[in-house]
């Protein structure tokens, strides 16, 4: 009965040894790249897309950078228009503020001046001898004084050549004495507020030496 049951059967003892190197053999055909391969293509689409989700969020990291510095940048283009404007108001509000002090009075010196135009032609009709004369003097003098610490300043013009800036020219008189455009007399005299013009000089204009008077045929006559 034994043999009928194991009719058919092939058994051998195989040493371990040789079914060792056997599956070395085997493995030696099999080459690295079949062995990983599923594992390979299953793993090439993951890190592809990985790459493409690291890459957008990448770039909308930069986006948000840009923003963010475009904002930045204009917030302080903006603070430094508005330091600028402020330093601008500040210059601004000082050069009125100064003004102010400086020409403040402008409008009271030019009415007092008519005043002190009175006190010098009283002294120029009054006598040397007169015993009012020295009061109107001092306090002609005083006045002066007292306008002069407010930066009111008078100018002489006669002797000077005509300057139609600082001087008005109320006619013109010929003179052997000064050349033409000289100013001859002053009729009233120009004065400063500071730098500031606030009356001209009113003048008489040198036309230089008059003509010699003509002779009886018209043609003027030489001098000996």
């Amino acid at each position: 009965m034994a043999n009928e049951r194991d009719k058919g059967v092939f058994s051998a003892d195989i040493p371990e040894d040789a079914i060792a190197d056997a599956l070395a053999a085997v493995e030696k055909r099999v080459p690295p790249e079949a062995e990983g391969a599923p594992e390979a293509a299953g793993q090439a689409p993951a890190a592809g897309s990985e790459l493409e989700r690291l890459r957008a969020e990448l770039e909308l990291s930069q986006e948000g950078a840009r923003k963010v510095f475009e904002q930045l940048k204009e917030e302080h283009e903006r603070r430094l228009r508005s330091a600028a404007d402020l330093e601008n108001y500040k210059k601004r509000a000082a050069k009125e503020r100064d003004e102010v002090l400086r020409f403040g009075v402008e409008r009271l010196v030019k009415e007092l001046l008519p005043v002190l135009d009175s006190l010098d032609r009283a002294l120029a009709a009054a006598p040397n001898d007169d015993p009012l004369r020295s009061g109107v003097e001092l306090t002609r003098r005083m006045f002066e004084d007292a306008l002069g610490r407010f930066g009111a300043k008078p100018f002489t013009a006669k002797g000077q050549p005509f300057d139609p800036r600082v001087h008005e020219a109320l006619m013109s008189a010929a003179s052997a004495e000064a050349a033409p455009g000289v100013v001859l007399e002053e009729q009233q005299r120009g004065w400063f507020l500071h730098e500031r013009l606030i009356r001209p000089a009113a003048v008489v204009v040198s036309t230089g030496a008059a003509p010699p008077p003509a002779g009886a045929d018209g043609i003027p006559s030489k001098q000996p």
